[in-house]
């Protein structure tokens, strides 16, 4: 079973909706024990990072989600949630953000002829491809919604980055933690697979 996070968050329904196609089982819910009863989880949303923050320590979803890393159960940030799992935003200063992984998220900066935010199709780059993208050649196509992205402290944890107006990192894996900037539930066949290949992850024992 997959466990959606629910924060309150938008874009949450279209996760599960991706996954339901897969032919996964999946349950959008903020309950501890389903949470960490899952085999795989996914921290998705669309959103502010402060907003998202409040919220998660709201729900008392922090402590939740740092149980599951240490269990090691597979975990996929996507887009916002991506952001939450890095230490700050420059979208909402003084908000700490989860921490899980070290890195800032900032704006992207503004260049003539540079639409803000970021909304539509760019390709990839892997400097360390990592398992999301088995499979999946260079310069594959994913769909961006945003105006913030990430600058990653530890190079080796990026395993693709994108073009606009700068060089964003829009994927990391670190152990049993894994995120992406993009949508893969909305980025047709080439999302599916990145989707399949985190299912496809076991869940290590302890």
């Amino acid at each position: 079973m997959v466990a959606i996070i629910d924060y309150d968050a938008g874009n949450i329904k279209s996760v599960e909706k991706a996954l339901l196609f897969l032919g996964e089982e999946a349950i959008v819910t903020r309950n501890r024990e389903d949470i960490l009863g899952a085999d795989h989880i996914i921290l998705p949303g669309v959103g502010s990072f402060g907003d998202a923050m409040s919220k998660i320590r709201t729900y008392g979803l922090e402590e939740i989600i740092r149980e599951a890393v240490e269990m090691e159960i597979p975990f996929l940030g996507i887009c916002l949630g991506l952001q939450l799992l890095f230490e700050q935003s420059e979208e909402s200063a003084g908000v700490a953000g989860l921490g899980i992984l070290e890195g800032e998220v900032c704006r992207i900066p503004v260049k003539e002829g540079l639409k803000i935010p970021h909304i539509g199709w760019n390709s990839l780059e892997y400097p360390n491809k990592g398992i999301l993208f088995e499979g999946l050649s260079e310069n594959s196509y994913v769909y961006f919604v945003h105006s913030y992205y990430l600058k990653a402290k530890d190079a080796h944890i990026v395993t693709a980055t994108a073009e606009y107006g700068t060089l964003m990192h829009v994927s990391v894996e670190k152990n049993n933690v894994f995120a992406c900037q993009f949508h893969p539930e909305k980025s047709s066949d080439v999302g599916l697979h990145i989707l399949k290949n985190f299912i496809r992850i076991q869940r290590e024992a302890k």
